[in-house]
């Protein structure tokens, strides 16, 4: 009887489930590991996405108990509803190591305790090292793990090491961490996490292009205007000022989240989505992206001033605790680039970020251009077809077009049709950490940015910081609620364009 050849077809409904492994997580105290990777750790092995030997190891500078902070980190994160089952299931293979990140002894002690997870639990020698620290820690622990041979493999198993942003604050910086993280793990066992590229309406931009004829012979500066990219947040910096004065917000998400998302945007189609294939053509979109005209023209920085927002009053910037009064940190950020192609010459990515802006909203903005003859008399209000990628919240996509209204005359007005992934959707929806944490354990890198994508973006980002520092009287300033400075209208004006208001 011949055989069925769909049979040897994979089932794509089964999940992906790690084989035997642990995480060593540095920073297990911190705000990120409680809020977002303990959750995320759980969450998975709710789900059954990993080995009932899964293992955690929680490094610390002190001693704490890290059973109960491990317990109310689910309870107040988790997705999932807590299951005693896999709470203690996890509970079993958690373990604390304290020491100073840099004592040699903490290594050791790091290294005994793998050997005896392997032994114990049959870990198999395969763990990833989460960063979850300042960046200025990341040589002193990369150095470490590197002397105690904890990125060494046999052969037969995995080690792998885990960074958050920022990846550097400049070009120079940036390729002086990737010597550091080069010189102890080999480049595909790096993973460099952007949380942005783990959300599932940013990976819906490629289906949505390359699974869709009707998009894609669109998608080009003979039919599109420009492009508009937004992560706006309606809070201010709160306590986070240790962190964020002298980062600011172009580098705190410009240089990363919102030029990778005009990489997906603007890129050519892969043959495949492999990570190699991938990252060659977000990698060709940002060599070919430069400012749209001389930097004076295509950016604006400006930070916020006390105000009214929300029926309450709230700080200014340098009002802030923690912040010093000569600070020029941006708060606001915008800047207008150009892509050299085929495909894009002649068409401006406008993209801004900001705190305390009119609304929380992240989303891609892609405007038409207005066909070249109406023949209504009544189609003076009608604005440009526009398609806007929700990213969050409300995550979904929008289409904005002309419609008639209706009645016995030819009268225009621009109407929308929706999609909101919660309405099509019943699927559990995995939160981006979950997403991008499996895919480390699992050894797939598509949505982690390499070295080359980062410096081509810092290139991007030097051009206009070392700009602002050279002119401290660029700084502008703007009130809560509002959805930036001057400037930053003025900006787009000179090209015949204006801000979206979400």
């Amino acid at each position: 009887m011949e055989k069925n050849p769909l049979r040897a077809l994979p089932d794509r409904r089964l999940h992906r489930i790690a084989g035997p492994c642990g995480i060593v997580l540095f920073g297990i105290t911190g705000d990120l590991a409680k809020r977002k990777i303990l959750p995320a750790l759980y969450d998975l092995a709710n789900r059954g996405l990993l080995p009932p030997s899964f293992s955690i190891v929680g490094i610390a500078r002190r001693h704490i108990d890290v059973e109960q902070l491990f317990t109310e980190s689910i309870s107040k994160g988790a997705q999932t509803p807590v299951n005693p089952t896999t709470l203690n299931q996890l509970l079993s293979g958690l373990h604390l190591v304290v020491g100073a990140y840099d004592s040699d002894q903490l290594y050791t002690d790091i290294s005994d305790t793998l050997k005896e997870l392997d032994e114990t639990r049959g870990t198999g020698g395969n763990f990833a090292f989460y960063l979850s620290i300042p960046p200025g820690l990341f040589p002193v622990v990369t150095r470490g793990l590197g002397i105690a041979g904890l990125n060494k493999t046999n052969g037969n198993n995995w080690r792998r090491v885990v960074i958050e942003k920022p990846f550097g604050h400049n070009l120079e910086s940036a390729k002086e961490l990737d010597g550091y993280l080069t010189g102890v793990f080999p480049e595909h066992s790096i993973f460099r996490i952007d949380h942005y590229l783990g959300k599932e309406t940013v990976q819906n931009i490629m289906a949505l292009r390359f699974a869709n004829e009707f998009y894609e012979p669109l998608w080009n500066s003979n039919h599109i205007d420009h492009v508009q990219i937004t992560m706006a947040e309606d809070i201010g910096i709160g306590s986070r000022a240790g962190y964020y004065d002298g980062i600011g917000a172009t580098r705190d998400v410009i240089q990363n989240h919102l030029l990778q998302l005009l990489a997906l945007t603007a890129m050519e189609e892969p043959i495949s989505f492999t990570a190699d294939e991938l990252r060659a053509e977000k990698e060709k979109v940002l060599r070919a992206t430069h400012l749209y005209g001389p930097v004076e023209k295509a950016s604006v920085r400006a930070h916020y001033s006390a105000g009214c927002q929300g029926g309450q009053y709230v700080k200014g910037y340098k009002d802030e605790d923690g912040i010093p009064q000569d600070s020029i940190t941006d708060t606001y950020g915008a800047i207008a680039l150009t892509i050299n192609t085929r495909r894009w010459s002649g068409v401006p990515f406008y993209l801004r970020a900001g705190k305390r802006l009119g609304r929380r909203v992240s989303e891609i903005a892609i405007a038409f251009k207005k066909p070249p003859f109406l023949p209504f008399e009544d189609a003076a209000d009608l604005g440009q077809n526009t398609l806007v990628i929700r990213v969050q919240p409300n995550e979904g996509i929008t289409f904005k077009f002309g419609s008639k209204v209706p009645g016995s005359e030819m009268r225009l007005r621009d109407v929308t049709m929706d999609f909101a992934y919660g309405h099509a959707f019943t699927d559990y929806t995995p939160e981006a950490y979950e997403r991008l944490i499996l895919d480390v354990l699992l050894g797939e890198p598509p949505l982690f940015p390499q070295s080359t994508e980062l410096e081509e973006s810092w290139r991007i980002i030097d051009e206009v910081e070392n700009y602002w520092d050279s002119s401290p009287e660029t700084l502008e300033t703007y009130e809560p609620g509002t959805w930036g400075p001057k400037g930053a209208d003025d900006m787009l004006a000179q090209h015949g364009h204006a801000w979206r208001r979400p």
